[in-house]
């Protein structure tokens, strides 16, 4: 079913409400984020990717602690440094019935890379051609050795050439378009998708003819986004919902001596503040004919104002972990060698004035409202250090697919000045943050989240080196030297690694993954006949 566009009220009510537990053993999420198009291609985030893993799958997967397995795939091999060659599953179908083969592998890496794709890095640009060799064995051949070339495959997901042929949906969507391939779902994962109202609730039941085992035990899973805190508390508390995410910071004491389970752990994301290094001038400020952020005075300026310790105390609660590095030491142990910025506005205030802002500037402050831990706090709070040493933010608070469809490549990567952003390495390489978010942007996949412009020579050609290295060793002096540099020119100013916190019913069981996703696929559910929810 799909619901025609009617009132706001109307809308939210249907996809509030709670299917009758007569229908079976259901699992209902109320999620922070909203899950839009149902194109595996749409978006590059989190909460989607996870969502299009339980409809889809890639030719590889993630293990509980995000190690590499089979997926679609079952074995691999490198005959050669410039070729990977894959073996396929066989027997699995799509939903639509379509058998998998390798004619959709070469079909899912054209498409992957086509215009409308956010996730065209899921497919390495080094990879120069797929080659089918017969229908299940398919060759990856290289501009150059790539030691991590499936280091993201489990979310470079898999669409079926015949069903995109038959119909039209052979051009990726992207999560600001609309199309076929939007509101219909055609993947070979363990779930299919019954009913989908973009943005508010999906319904997804069991895919009969799935080639693996499942782990869960339902016969229907429900995921509603509920943004206000308060209400996705109230509803956990009362049973409405099964599972929650996620939990509000101060409230997690709370549902724990209500009897509830609140899950926490370390989250790979890495929250960090960037700048426009790239116009002349801010399309934000009162600053005009240049562009401030281009002095790296200014930025480490920007840096010392922050008391990231005071954030972590009271913005974050304790919840998260302070960092000198956008790659989480759990993706690299060895950040923790690299020294963060001090907290020092009185160094800030100097640097300010020998840069030629003595009395400091204003500027835009891009940030979400919807899509990280306190996301907006983050920013109010840190635009009151801000402005202490002469740095006056104009917050640019919004939802998160505004926020993307404005500082993105769609948008133009129109940032007002600065902005906040969150990033987990997906495929759990320290290489992945520098090659998405500071290498210079090429057009083919390279800095496509670069959403300030940075372009720093010495950054791309260590990049480009790590890429290729081999020698693990080396590799790591390699990542080592790009970190520190990224610091050294305060290119970006990072946070904190952000802690996750979910929220379920008693008799729940979830796997929590460090990466964030949620796979309901691993979770179960054992009612007890004692006490309510």
């Amino acid at each position: 079913m799909y619901l025609r566009r009617t009132t706001g009220s109307l809308l939210l009510l249907a996809a509030l409400t709670i299917t009758p537990a007569s229908a079976g053993e259901i699992f209902r999420i109320a999620g922070k984020g909203d899950f839009k198009s149902l194109d595996p291609f749409s978006l590059n985030e989190i909460l989607t990717l996870g969502l299009h893993g339980q409809i889809s799958e890639g030719l590889t997967k993630r293990d509980r602690d995000l190690k590499i397995v089979p997926g679609l795939a079952v074995s691999w091999e490198t005959p050669e440094p410039t070729r990977w060659r894959f073996h396929l599953r066989r027997g699995v179908k799509f939903q639509s019935g379509d058998d998998f083969t390798a004619d959709d592998v070469v079909f899912s890496a054209d498409r992957v890379r086509a215009q409308g794709s956010d996730v065209k890095n899921m497919l390495p640009a080094d990879v120069k051609s797929v080659l089918k060799v017969d229908d299940y064995t398919v060759d990856f051949v290289l501009e150059h050795s790539n030691p991590i070339l499936n280091a993201s495959f489990d979310t470079w997901y898999m669409v079926s050439k015949k069903w995109a042929e038959r119909v039209g949906a052979v051009a990726p969507v992207s999560a600001a378009q609309s199309g076929y391939a939007s509101t219909h779902a055609n993947g070979t994962g363990p779930f299919l998708v019954a009913d989908h109202v973009p943005g508010l609730k999906t319904t997804f039941v069991p895919n009969p003819h799935w080639w693996g085992k499942p782990q869960h035990n339902f016969d229907r899973v429900e995921y509603v986004t509920i943004a206000n805190d308060a209400t996705r508390v109230a509803a956990l508390q009362s049973g409405e919902v099964d599972m929650i995410d996620p939990v509000p910071l101060q409230d997690i004491e709370r549902l724990r001596g209500a009897g509830l389970k609140v899950l926490t752990g370390p989250e790979t994301r890495s929250m960090f503040f960037g700048f426009d290094q790239s116009r002349d001038e801010l399309l934000v400020s009162d600053i005009k004919g240049r562009n401030p952020f281009k002095d790296e005075r200014v930025r480490r300026a920007f840096a010392l104002a922050l008391n990231l310790q005071a954030i972590h105390d009271k913005v974050m609660r304790g919840n998260s972990v302070i960092a000198s590095s956008i790659v989480s030491p759990l993706v690299f142990p060895d950040v923790k060698n690299i020294d963060r910025q001090p907290y020092d506005p009185e160094e800030a205030k100097r640097l300010l004035a020998q840069a030629g802002y003595p009395h400091g500037f204003s500027f835009g402050l891009a940030c979400t409202n919807d899509r990280y831990v306190r996301d907006a706090d983050l920013c109010s709070v840190g635009a009151s250090m801000l402005a202490k040493v002469g740095l006056r933010a104009q917050l640019d608070i919004q939802p998160k697919a505004r926020f993307f469809a404005q500082v993105g490549a769609a948008g133009g990567y129109k940032v007002p000045g600065a902005f906040l952003l969150g990033w987990v390495a997906v495929s759990n390489d320290a290489l992945d943050p520098l090659f998405n978010l500071i290498m210079t942007r090429d057009g083919k996949g390279q800095g496509s989240y670069n959403l300030g412009g940075i372009s720093n020579a010495k950054i791309d050609a260590l990049g480009a080196q790590i890429r290729t290295e081999t020698d693990n060793l080396k590799r790591h002096g390699l990542i080592m030297q790009a970190l520190q540099t990224v610091r050294d020119h305060t290119l970006v100013v990072p946070l904190h690694q952000q802690t996750l916190a979910w929220g379920t019913a008693a008799d729940v069981t979830v796997e929590q993954r460090a990466d964030g996703q949620i796979q309901f696929s691993t979770y179960s559910k054992h009612p007890t006949t004692v006490g309510a929810k």
